[in-house]
């Protein structure tokens, strides 16, 4: 069968490469053509387009990149028109995910979303166009499931694959001292995001509270698709170090992190690292970005942090905006290193984040449900 894959982002690379895992494991001759990143086309797909070049952060970078948004939607559906998958799958990505959505039902494909789009938080009016357009929709949080309830929608949850990918890794427990030279000192991991604009906005202040701090080495996690200019700034001090597509291994061997609001925030939850969560835009686009999203999502959310909506509370440290500050950040760190009942009250609600999530096998139970929605064309064929 053939299938066509779209994800728009990092996080979404790293599950469509494990989903394609277990589609190759239940179609040994499946045709998948994606657009994606390194780890989707490892695995052997055909990638049209790399997520490095779809990624806009906030409505002000949005809105100054929509010629490029509509070339890439034009060509998306040309593309897919040629190729006649016999199901599209959708991984987030909701604001080109949902257009392609909409022309690939009207054209007569079945269509699958796998991780949905956060409509909980910025556009619940979404449901109603998901319910005309998506023929299974796989949910990873779980509180979603009741949410697409309420509009008389049934989706599936599959629990999240985050619980897959860290299953599945190796302790690496000597990497650092071994590979990096870092001795003896314990480690404070840095992941400030993936974006450009996030780096250069977050990282001159998580570099900054590093001075504090002089008995603890930090070390940057940068993103596969960063660009090393963007950290080369901030490699001249002493107490900070760099490693590329190693942030498994980093979390494993640190004592604390300082991360940027998204997908990473979970996973330092799953790997049992005491976090702070950092946010923040910069200039006039990113200030209308902020203020914007405050209005929409603000009145919605109590939160920002997949650890705490899971959780319904504060389990981890929100400085957003105007509370990342480099005092901020120093005190919310003085206590993740230094208050034992503090450290050990987020590592036990890290305990039933887990168990809230689910087991593993979301990427199994997702391939099954892609599955069943092909079905009735195998036997046609």
């Amino acid at each position: 069968m053939r299938y066509y894959i779209i994800a728009g982002e990092a996080s979404g690379d790293l599950h469509g490469s494990n989903l394609v895992k277990q589609l190759r494991q239940t179609d040994g001759s499946a045709e998948i053509r994606a657009w994606g990143g390194d780890l989707m086309q490892k695995q052997g797909v055909e990638l049209v387009k790399h997520y490095r070049d779809l990624a806009f952060m906030g409505f002000a970078e949005v809105i100054k990149h929509l010629p490029t948004i509509f070339r890439n939607i034009d060509f998306c559906k040309k593309d897919i028109l040629s190729f006649k998958p016999d199901v599209l799958i959708l991984i987030d990505y909701p604001g080109f995910n949902l257009r392609i959505a909409k022309f690939a039902k009207a054209a007569g494909l079945k269509v699958v979303y796998y991780i949905s789009p956060q409509v909980w938080a910025w556009k619940a009016s979404r449901v109603h166009l998901i319910k005309r357009v998506v023929d299974r929709m796989m949910v990873i949080l779980p509180f979603e499931k009741g949410f697409y309830a309420k509009y008389d929608y049934t989706a599936d949850f599959v629990g999240h694959p985050l619980l897959d990918v860290i299953s599945e890794t190796k302790p690496n427990r000597d990497f650092f001292i071994s590979s990096h030279n870092l001795y003896d000192k314990p480690i404070v991991a840095l992941l400030p995001g993936s974006r450009k604009q996030e780096i250069l906005t977050m990282l001159p202040i998580m570099v900054k509270t590093a001075e504090s701090f002089p008995q603890y080495q930090f070390v940057i996690a940068a993103a596969p698709s960063a660009l090393g200019e963007w950290y080369v700034d901030f490699l001249e001090q002493r107490n900070i170090k760099i490693v590329y597509d190693k942030t498994y291994s980093l979390l494993q061997n640190s004592v604390a992190a300082l991360v940027a609001s998204g997908t990473a925030t979970l996973e330092a939850a799953l790997w049992g690292v005491p976090e702070v969560l950092c946010y923040k835009t910069k200039g006039f686009g990113g200030t209308i970005s902020y203020h914007i999203a405050k209005q929409l999502v603000g009145k919605r959310l109590k939160f920002i942090g997949l650890v705490n909506l899971i959780m319904e509370r504060e389990v981890t440290r929100e400085l957003i905006q105007h509370d990342l500050t480099v005092e901020n950040l120093v005190m919310e760190l003085t206590k993740l290193l230094n208050d034992p009942a503090y450290i050990a009250r987020m590592k036990d609600d890290y305990k039933l984040v887990r168990e809230k999530l689910g087991g593993p096998g979301a990427s199994a139970k997702a391939a099954q449900i892609v599955a069943e929605v092909i079905a009735p064309l195998q036997k046609t064929a």
